[in-house]
């Protein structure tokens, strides 16, 4: 599923990172720490726990559903003057993610609605091999990119 609303990718990018890891659980908190981390040394401390949060359900998601044995995953970070985009690519481009009601008593299902509730846009991408799941959180203008310049 994509959102309607789609990030310029003509617009130059100010800071990306990627790194791949193995098909592992101690990955992903790995993945978290990673990003949370860049995004607060990149100058948006604000984004530090949504960006965790994304990383966590996206990157559980492909260790769940995405990877193949000895196959790695890959958690990508893009920072743009409007946007910061997380992208977590694996090998699996056939199973897509999909938005589900969780019931009750169930114990997965509940990620990607979490991921919804706190990005501006996701979806998906396909790779030659895999794909791509991404989200996007739109950056809020600060008081110094409002004020107009004279």
């Amino acid at each position: 599923m994509t959102s309607t609303l789609e990030s310029p990718d003509s617009e130059p990018v100010l800071q990306e990172d990627g790194l791949n890891y193995p098909p592992v659980p101690s990955s992903v908190p790995l993945a978290r720490h990673r990003a949370s981390r860049l995004i607060v040394e990149w100058g948006h401390p604000e984004l530090a726990w949504a960006t965790a949060l994304v990383v966590s359900e996206l990157g559980t998601n492909a260790l769940l559903h995405g990877c193949l044995r000895d196959r790695l995953f890959q958690v990508a970070v893009v920072l743009r003057s409007t946007c910061f985009r997380i992208e977590v690519t694996d090998p699996r481009g056939e199973r897509l993610p999909a938005l589900r009601t969780a019931s009750e008593g169930e114990c997965f299902g509940r990620g990607l609605p979490l991921v919804v509730q706190v990005t501006d846009r996701w979806g998906t991408e396909p790779r030659t091999v895999g794909k791509t799941v991404y989200a996007e959180i739109d950056l809020k203008p600060t008081r110094a990119d409002a004020t107009p310049r004279r």
